[in-house]
């Protein structure tokens, strides 16, 4: 046979030794082959919608079964290489030294993808179509495994890309021959034809829910058809067709039976992508603030006053101020209260958070603070009782009368809010000698004298009983 004018070298060697480590050109393009396939099916999945690194979680599935189902596929259609007249059955699991059937190899990496899918809660339809370019740009870079462990190739050939095989691993039949078709370039090159077309056909056509996987499958079909055609290596033959062009015809009638079964489907449908990282990490981010709102929730009341088991101590900084306290306090609307009174001359007073007290000969007013204190009756007027009955107010006036025979009218008694103990206030009497000066107290006058002592028009605070009958209430 003539020798021709340029052809492709084979490697000396498929393997590569790392020190104890080889490296072995087969396994190597199958592990790029992967790489290839997760990086354009990521970009694709992400552009539909879809969470970033799902791809690489299906594949944590996918491409072991793959290869598990591919090297069956190999061992099944071939066991006379591993089972027949040179046993060797450990040699069918000798996957670096090639033997990964293509149609094994999808069909069980489509059942680990399958499980990955329903773990994720996504459509395996639709991640197909995402993954169908990157699967065949897979195949295009796996092929050159082939060319690494010289074998798969086809006729003898005379062309300039024709591949040269070295003697040990040429057939029986042709061992003077050195140069061969190189089917592993072809189905390599057919392979990226064929990503380049289902990229193309899915814009054009519009298609989706599981086309676009159909037509990868339908077009690679076509070329692993022609290229069995060429192949010379020992296989099976039915009715004069090799095994595998029985298989690619077989699934080449199913896609395209898929295709025209499913061809109005032109959009994903919804919620088939599962949910996208974002809307994960915003509904994750809810949850947490729910949970902490339930936590705050169910703290026991006073978890945060001092003194409570595991709180910390309270700082200088943390006590609150005086002025805070004043701050807090609910405060009495500065409004005038008219008492009632039997004096003409009675003006209004405002009432205000402090009580504001004349004596009745004092040259000023005298403050008493009132306590929080909690509503008593008040006592019998009379000499040994000074306490005066409060009542309870929030926003409202409260008049307080008064019942004095030579009094000029009742006092006027501003109240502020008032809680737990009873506010005693002592009169000023008219008959001391230091009656003049303020905050003093006189006896009162017994009941029923006359010449009570006069408060005037502007006593601040309740005035002694001087005409009134022993046991009698103020209100």
């Amino acid at each position: 046979m003539q020798q021709p004018l340029a052809y492709i070298p084979s490697p000396s060697q498929g393997v590569v030794h790392l020190g104890p480590l080889p490296l072995r050109g087969y396994a190597l393009m199958i592990i790029l082959g992967v790489i290839a396939a997760v990086w354009l099916g990521e970009r694709r999945w992400t552009a539909r919608g879809g969470a970033a690194g799902t791809v690489v979680d299906v594949a944590v599935w996918a491409v072991p079964f793959g290869l598990v189902g591919g090297r069956l596929y190999h061992v099944i259609t071939d066991y006379q290489l591993y089972f027949g007249k040179n046993w060797h059955p450990v040699g069918a699991l000798e996957v670096w030294n090639g033997g990964l059937g293509i149609w094994g190899a999808i069909a069980a990496g489509a059942l680990g993808a399958y499980i990955a899918c329903r773990r994720r809660g996504i459509s395996l339809r639709v991640f197909a179509d995402a993954a169908a370019p990157g699967i065949a740009l897979a195949q295009a870079l796996g092929r050159w495994g082939n060319w690494f462990n010289q074998e798969l190739y086809g006729r003898p050939s005379t062309l300039p890309w024709a591949v040269k095989i070295d003697p040990a691993h040429r057939p029986a039949n042709t061992p003077d021959i050195g140069t061969y078709h190189p089917t592993f370039l072809y189905e390599s090159l057919w392979c990226v034809g064929v990503a380049l077309l289902v990229i193309w056909a899915e814009k054009r056509f519009r298609l989706a829910y599981g086309r676009t996987f159909a037509l990868y499958v339908a077009a690679y079909t076509v070329g692993r058809a022609w290229i069995e055609w060429l192949r010379v290596d020992s296989a099976h033959h039915i009715l004069g067709l090799r095994l595998n062009d029985w298989t690619s015809l077989i699934v080449f009638l199913g896609a395209v039976a898929y295709l025209y079964v499913y061809r109005d489907r032109t959009t994903i449908p919804e919620g088939a992508v599962g949910t996208p990282a974002e809307e994960t990490e915003t509904e994750a981010s809810a949850a947490t603030a729910e949970e902490s709102s339930a936590a705050a929730a169910e703290a026991p009341e006073g978890a945060g006053t001092p003194g409570s088991p595991g709180d910390e101590p309270e700082t200088p900084q943390d006590k609150p101020s005086d002025e805070d306290e004043t701050a807090g306090e609910t405060e009495v609307p500065s409004e005038p209260v008219k008492a009632g009174s039997n004096d003409a001359d009675a003006g209004e007073i405002p009432v205000r958070d402090e009580l504001e007290s004349n004596g009745a000969d004092a040259g000023g007013p005298g403050e008493v603070p009132a306590p929080e204190v909690e509503p008593a009756e008040a006592g019998p007027s009379g000499a040994d009782s000074g306490e005066v009955p409060v009542r309870e107010v929030h926003d409202e006036p409260v008049e307080v009368e008064s019942n004095g025979a030579d009094a000029g009218g009742p006092g006027d008694v501003p109240v502020r809010e008032v809680h737990d103990e009873a506010v005693e206030v002592e009169p000023n009497g008219a008959g001391t000698a230091d009656a003049g000066e303020p905050g003093d107290t006189a006896e009162p006058e017994a009941p029923g004298e006359p010449g009570g002592t006069d408060h005037g028009k502007d006593g601040g605070r309740e005035k002694a009983s001087t005409g009134g009958e022993p046991g009698e209430r103020t209100s």
